[in-house]
């Protein structure tokens, strides 16, 4: 999806909530902003970019003020140590289900909520999951998912944000649990947000049940843009019988790559206009969208 209006004033709020986190002087926070607000997307004279690409721009900005190329590692770091610490009750959640995989999916997309660089900050986190966890999945869309899950033999599994990657490895061992298919768990290859790198992943633990691997893109990237992945995650992508990319950043990216891709699930919450017109949701909704290809499985949406 690229840039809508709406993503302008979203970009800049998150951008001084970003420079506000960081040991500046008030003087280069101003000069800092005032370089941000420059970047032709954000003063709308460029609308063929996704906000991704427009959010590295940023990134490259903040990292090279920050004098550091991953400034908010200690808050990845702490907000993966209270999912682990949370994950007991997520993973007697899914056990006691009627459906371990509908409630492993359903977690793993509200696990989407949690973002430190939105309004939902950490603070309410029990809360948030509790209230979320009474939301429902279409059962229709679910059902196109699992059938497709069952049939493959590669998946791909996109990762988005720390903590958020505390309920992808529930996901993904509850598959190993239920099917057989090898999983590979793609992150970033540079930080960027609160995005998981393969230090996130390998903090809690996913490399010690699936393969993890870096997209291999050379930039603060917070999504997954195929013509910029390594050479090893193209080749896997055109093996993959099903891909499962979660969050935000990556859909925006993949939409608009949507010819070259096999199977793909998107798994995401529907945090704004552009994506509750988009899905036909209400805002903060969970979102399961199939865009399916191989093997005469009809997109379910």
């Amino acid at each position: 999806m690229l840039l809508q209006p709406d993503c302008i004033p979203c970009i800049l709020k998150m951008s001084i909530s970003l420079i506000r986190k960081l040991p500046l002087e008030e003087a280069r926070i101003k000069e800092l902003y005032s370089e941000i607000l420059e970047i032709p997307a954000l003063r709308g004279r460029q609308w063929n970019v996704t906000s991704p690409e427009t959010i590295e721009i940023v990134m490259r900005k903040i990292n090279l003020a920050a004098g550091n190329s991953d400034p908010f590692y200690a808050e990845k770091a702490e907000i993966n140590e209270r999912l682990l610490q949370m994950a007991p009750w997520l993973k007697e959640l899914v056990n006691n289900a009627d459906d371990p995989v509908y409630e492993a999916v359903k977690l793993a997309i509200i696990g989407n909520s949690i973002d430190f660089m939105t309004p939902q900050a950490a603070s309410g986190l029990e809360a948030t999951l509790t209230q979320r966890l009474e939301t429902s999945l279409s059962q229709d869309k679910f059902a196109a998912f699992k059938r497709q899950l069952a049939q493959s033999e590669l998946v791909l599994y996109l990762g988005d944000n720390a903590g958020e990657i505390v309920f992808d490895k529930i996901l993904i061992e509850t598959v190993k649990e239920h099917y057989h298919p090898k999983i590979v768990f793609v992150v970033r290859n540079m930080p960027t947000l609160n995005d998981a790198t393969l230090k996130e992943a390998r903090s809690v633990g996913i490399d010690q049940i699936t393969t993890v691997i870096a997209n291999g893109i050379d930039g603060p990237l917070p999504g997954t843009q195929l013509k910029r992945c390594s050479d090893e995650l193209r080749a896997l992508v055109g093996r993959a019988d099903l891909i499962i990319s979660k969050g935000g950043g990556n859909f925006d990216c993949l939409h608009e790559e949507l010819e070259d891709l096999p199977n793909i699930t998107f798994m995401l919450i529907s945090k704004c206009q552009p994506y509750n017109t988009y899905f036909s949701k209400d805002l903060y909704q969970p979102i399961l969208a199939n865009f399916f290809k191989k093997r005469a499985i009809i997109r379910s949406d």
